[in-house]
């Protein structure tokens, strides 16, 4: 079992931060990995990338927002509860070294994903221009941390409620415009990351996605992520969560991901009337 040993509602509680005793996977994460966490015995494996570490306490934080059966189980678990499984850390980390200049773009809960490599760049030695948005100003989330993670700050919001008025790729054409970049990381919707993509590939600027296909058991047995990458076939677990932005087919994966959209909100709906959620 997996204490949870911290809690906070984000983005006007649709966006949940749990903080979970997982030593043995603390010791080993880096930047860009994920885990794969059950609830319960009953529950489904959901995959969700480590969005911090703390070695010395032993423990990993996770941020997911509540879109569906499984998350919302998640959502009613308490301060002192536990998961039944988390396992981890999976995936390749991210390749951090040196570049010169590196902007990372977020978008919603990507931003939590983002955080940890924005300030592993740092560390290295760049700079380091962050670009993170999200609807309106109540659903940003991790502002004061992508700051201080950061040499350059931006925020967005689509409706003008804070920050610059419009999306990423605004302010991210602005930057492209304005100075050399070594290196664009984009994590956040598949839309948001397919357009980013389309922007730096006019400037010639190599750019990473974290890519979030169905996922099963997380080590390439089952298949169920698999994504198209170059014309190629690719495992999100074992060959990504990351990706060159430029060869990935998004209108591929936004199908995928589009697969089972009613039968999660059926299972959605039926938890909600249990657990009386709204």
């Amino acid at each position: 079992m997996f204490k949870i040993v911290k809690r906070e509602e984000m983005a006007q509680g649709t966006v949940i931060m749990n903080e979970i005793e997982a030593p043995r996977i603390a010791a080993k994460a880096r930047p860009g990995q994920f885990v794969i966490i059950k609830a319960n015995e009953t529950g489904e494996r959901i995959p969700l990338t480590i969005s911090d570490i703390d070695v010395g306490n032993g423990t990993i934080t996770i941020i997911y927002m509540v879109v569906g059966k499984s998350t919302a189980l998640f959502k009613t678990l308490p301060v002192g509860d536990a998961f039944q499984d988390v396992i981890g850390p999976l995936g390749k980390p991210t390749h951090i070294e040196k570049l010169g200049n590196v902007v990372c773009v977020g978008g919603g809960t990507g931003v939590a994903v983002l955080f940890p490599i924005t300030r592993g760049f740092k560390n290295a030695g760049n700079k380091v221009i962050s670009i993170i948005g999200a609807r309106n100003k109540d659903l940003l989330i991790l502002e004061d941390k992508m700051k201080s993670a950061s040499t350059e700050f931006h925020v967005c919001t689509d409706d003008g409620s804070y920050g610059n008025k419009g999306f990423v790729t605004e302010v991210l054409k602005d930057v492209l415009d304005n100075n050399k970049i070594d290196l664009v990381v984009a994590i956040g919707p598949v839309p948001m990351m397919k357009f980013v993509s389309k922007i730096t590939k006019t400037y010639n600027v190599k750019t990473l996605v974290s890519l979030n296909p169905i996922m099963i058991d997380g080590t390439g047995m089952c298949g169920g992520c698999r994504v198209i990458v170059e014309g190629k076939t690719q495992f999100a677990c074992v060959d990504g969560p990351e990706f060159d932005g430029h060869q990935v087919d998004f209108d591929g994966l936004m199908k995928r991901l589009r697969a089972y959209e009613e039968d999660e909100k059926m299972a959605y709906e039926e938890h909600c009337k249990v657990f009386g959620d709204k």
